[in-house]
């Protein structure tokens, strides 16, 4: 009798394991997420940073920036170019790229053995994340980055499931290359993602991947690829490290300090991702079946707590919860397999209900995404451009002849510069962040026409200054320069 038992029970599912992949249903949520996203991109103006990247993306293209590499600022500037004024054409590649999410969380669960449940779970819960509803329509390095992440680490999955079944296809590496190449051209945090993985595959193994050919040639390609922002960094001192001072010193302002941070870590990935992501964490680290991927559970907790030491944003670790998705939809899957063999009953309603919750949750953000975009004292879009412009052609027509326009900080000026044809204003200085490096006025601009509050670091350097307009944000006429804009510009210039 025993022998009949042993004989018919089921046999263990392994992480090798290969399941048909759940295409029609991931292809549906992407498709509806997808619709969603590009139903409300003409609506609510741009976002600050998304403006940012147009403007420079357009106006001043460059291999770097002071504060990121230039692939979404060009991407930004091409969409622009094509459609000009049209936020519904340039957030096209970012809802496109975001929606590609939902098909690589449910690739990552399939590599990881996931039914085709498992693989919905993961597509629904990156669909439903509540960092990706608010930004998955905005164009800008954050939103680029993250699919870029999943599908490193479901390049870096599926070798390790064929080097665990003895025939791993080393050409992976190649493409992994090729991916993190990119990805530094997007966001240069993929290195910091890097470090921790090559550091936990020492610890935790499998270490026969550092002696793979293919693996140096995958670090050779990356290299190759980022060689121009690297450069750029190189030969304008590594401003991008002089930024982690700027976000340490912004993060209690904008994330609550180390603890908001670290619970908004975990809240972002929503409804269901956040219990999936505790729980895959943990599959990952304890699971005998997820032993060949220990390494990448490891550095995604290795990165969440030196980002909370760093005082770092809350969302440089969301491209790492595709995969933590996945194996957390893949443990539950384990422990519903156990109960059918059981024979006991599942609560199948609890799944049912948190779905129904986070999809619920997802839409209000995705609704509040529209009205964000008049956050951190921006008013609502074209507002500032056509206050600046009453302002500027207000002037006489001599005095406007040598006056420029400079914004107090980087967003304003980039607000001015995405409608400045619309408006007729010349392209804004500002002194702040990346503006900075793009120089002053030239020397005939005697005055200068400046937005933002109280221009207390101008005042030395002009015989007047006055307020002229401006609603929502001050105007300000600042006449009579009576210094070489070389030494103004290096009293005005600031990261912070």
């Amino acid at each position: 009798m025993r022998e009949a038992v042993a004989t018919t029970a089921a046999p263990p599912v392994t992480a090798g394991a290969a399941p048909r992949f759940a295409i029609g249903p991931l292809l549906l949520i992407a498709v509806v997420f997808g619709a969603v996203h590009l139903a409300v991109s003409p609506f609510g103006g741009y976002w600050i940073d998304e403006v940012y990247m147009l403007a420079i993306g357009r106006y001043h293209p460059d291999w770097g920036y002071v504060d990121q590499p230039p692939l979404a600022p060009l991407l930004a500037g091409a969409m622009e170019w094509l459609a000009p004024n049209s936020t519904l054409v340039l957030r096209i590649p970012a809802v496109l790229i975001s929606a590609s999410g939902v098909l690589l969380a449910g690739l990552l669960a399939h590599e990881l053995g996931g039914d085709r449940r498992g693989q919905v779970l993961a597509g629904l819960a990156h669909a439903t994340g509540l960092w990706v509803s608010l930004v998955a329509h905005w164009i800008t390095p954050y939103t680029l980055e993250v699919p870029l992440w999943m599908l490193a680490c479901w390049l870096l999955v599926r070798w390790c499931r064929q080097h665990a079944d003895g025939r791993a296809d080393d050409r992976l590496l190649l493409a992994l290359g090729v991916v993190i190449g990119v990805t530094m051209q997007v966001k240069v945090h993929v290195a910091v993602l890097c470090a921790a993985l090559l550091g936990c595959l020492l610890v935790f193994g499998p270490r026969d991947l550092l002696r793979r050919p293919m693996f140096w040639g995958c670090a050779g390609i990356a290299l190759v690829i980022a060689a121009p922002t690297l450069i750029w960094q190189a030969a304008h001192g590594w401003p991008q490290l002089a930024m982690s001072e700027v976000v340490r010193a912004e993060t209690p302002v904008l994330s609550g300090g180390r603890p908001g941070a670290a619970t908004q870590m975990v809240l972002y990935a929503g409804v269901l991702g956040a219990p999936l992501c505790v729980f895959g964490v943990a599959r990952l680290l304890r699971a005998e079946e997820f032993r060949p991927y220990r390494f990448i559970g490891a550095a995604a907790l290795v990165q969440y707590v030196f980002y909370i030491a760093a005082s770092g944003r809350p969302y440089y670790v969301i491209g790492m919860y595709g995969v933590l998705v996945a194996a957390g939809a893949v443990g539950f899957q384990r422990r519903r397999e156990a109960r059918a063999r059981a024979g006991t009953r599942g609560r199948g309603w609890i799944a049912w209900s948190a779905g129904v919750l986070a999809v619920l949750a997802a839409g209000g953000v995705v609704w509040m995404s529209m009205a964000v975009t008049t956050a951190f004292g921006v008013p609502a879009d074209r507002a500032l451009a056509r206050d600046v412009s009453a302002a500027y052609r207000a002037l006489p027509a001599a005095t406007r002849e040598h006056t420029a326009v400079v914004g107090e900080s980087y967003i304003l000026a980039a607000m001015l510069d995405a409608h400045s044809d619309e408006y007729g204003l010349p392209l804004a200085h500002s002194g702040h962040r990346g503006y900075g490096p793009f120089g002053p006025p030239p020397e005939s601009a005697r005055d200068v026409l400046f937005v933002g509050g109280d221009p207390a670091p101008w005042r030395a350097h002009f015989a007047e200054v006055r307020g002229v307009g401006g609603s929502d944000v001050p105007v300000w006429l600042l006449s009579g320069r009576e210094e070489p804009w070389a030494r103004v510009w290096e009293q005005v210039r600031s990261l912070r």
